[in-house]
């Protein structure tokens, strides 16, 4: 049975129990903090030109957060275990510079279009667009210089007993070759149960293709602590979309029963990940579009449910988009140091992504991500942590 979250923190710190070396300070100060404190401002670095980033710090309801000028990106995402203890659960660095250079997108903002673009094209109103190329012959995540590496506009809110960030960037039009001026707003919001919800807003001047998330990395156990295998995971998805060999989806809507993709029932995600199926093969392991069964809803809906067994931390997700990408960390390979400075391997973490479908732009039978002028884009995700 999942605990509630007040419950956990309120009696880690009836029985005094301090924070681990993975976090700072401790359950008590966390269930003493004042709902609706602002969040604290400090410089992470500087860019080459001379702009400076920084690092916003927000805590309430037992969560902490870490959020960088820089990419809109979560640096660090602490909560607690069964016992009160905390811990790092977002893969991240210390250091402005390995963002900067780095090409795993560990805690961004995605945009404009989160995902891949068959060979940087797509066509709109029947005029052809060609985008960054920078996955092959592919467009991943918004190309070279996406979102991800811009510095956003963040101011700081207090609303009665939530606190957050407003996160502003815009996009001029072509843009890695995207058309319109696409005006981005992206809220955090840790609520008093802390709850992490993020909304995202965007409005155009041309027709456009917009499709925004976050790629935070995971791994409940905590951040350099091994491996991810053991984790178990609820999918509400009983279809998925298969790639080609550029992972690009091919159109098929493929059902996941009897196959490797089937976590309709919680399992670990290591049970199955070494089977010889050509699409895990292909991957490397798991780096596919879910199709939620819900689809495209008015409101989030709870799609996801991730647990680690031996903290017993749990995050649910929910969204009101149509599709997941579930990605295993096939690509981590030994050579990146993390905050907790352990090097990152295969499946040492793991992203969730709610969004639109890759490709979305050349499949038809796909939900569509175009926005037009005098349209607002709006998704929310919401990320509710337990044991």
């Amino acid at each position: 049975m999942e605990l509630n979250r007040r419950t956990v923190i309120a009696g880690a710190a009836a029985a005094g129990i301090a924070a681990t070396t993975l976090g700072s300070g401790s359950a008590q100060a966390a269930a003493g903090s004042p709902a609706g404190r602002k969040p604290v401002k400090e410089l992470f670095g500087t860019l080459a030109d001379g702009t400076k980033v920084h690092r916003w710090s927000l805590e309430n309801g037992g969560t902490r957060l870490k959020v960088l000028s820089y990419g809109g990106i979560v640096q660090s995402l602490e909560i607690p275990d069964r016992h009160g203890r905390y811990a790092n659960v977002s893969l991240g660095y210390d250091d402005l510079d390995s963002y900067v250079k780095g090409t795993t997108y560990f805690g961004a903002t995605i945009g404009r279009y989160g995902n891949r673009i068959a060979k940087g094209q797509f066509t709109l109103d029947g005029r052809k667009y060609q985008l960054s190329v920078n996955d092959g012959v592919n467009s991943l995540h918004g190309g070279a210089k996406g979102f991800n590496t811009k510095v956003w506009d963040i101011d700081p809110f207090v609303s009665g007993s939530d606190v957050g960030l407003h996160l502003y960037y815009t996009s001029v039009d072509g843009e890695m070759g995207y058309p319109g001026t696409l005006k981005t707003k992206v809220t955090f919001t840790l609520d008093r149960h802390g709850d992490w919800r993020i909304d995202y807003e965007a409005t155009t001047d041309k027709p456009t293709i917009v499709n925004l998330t976050n790629h935070t990395y995971y791994n409940l156990a905590g951040e350099g602590s091994g491996g991810i295998y053991d984790h178990e995971l609820w999918l509400a998805a009983s279809r998925y979309t298969p790639t080609d060999p550029g992972l690009i989806p091919t159109g098929e809507l493929a059902g996941v029963k009897g196959t490797p993709f089937d976590f309709t029932h919680a399992k670990p995600i290591g049970r199955d990940i070494r089977v010889g199926h050509p699409q895990l093969v292909t991957a490397k392991g798991y780096d596919h579009n879910f199709v939620l069964d819900k689809g495209v809803t008015a409101r989030p809906e709870h799609v996801v449910t991730l647990r680690d067994p031996g903290s017993g931390r749990t995050l649910k997700i929910y969204t009101d988009q149509p599709g997941v990408q579930f990605y295993s960390g096939n690509f981590l390979d030994g050579t990146l140091v993390g905050q907790s400075g352990h090097t990152y391997r295969q499946g040492d973490g793991l992203a969730l992504e709610t969004q639109h479908f890759p490709d979305s732009p050349n499949e038809p039978s796909f939900p569509s991500t175009v926005l037009r002028p005098g349209q607002t884009y709006r998704t929310t995700t919401i990320h509710r942590f337990g044991v």
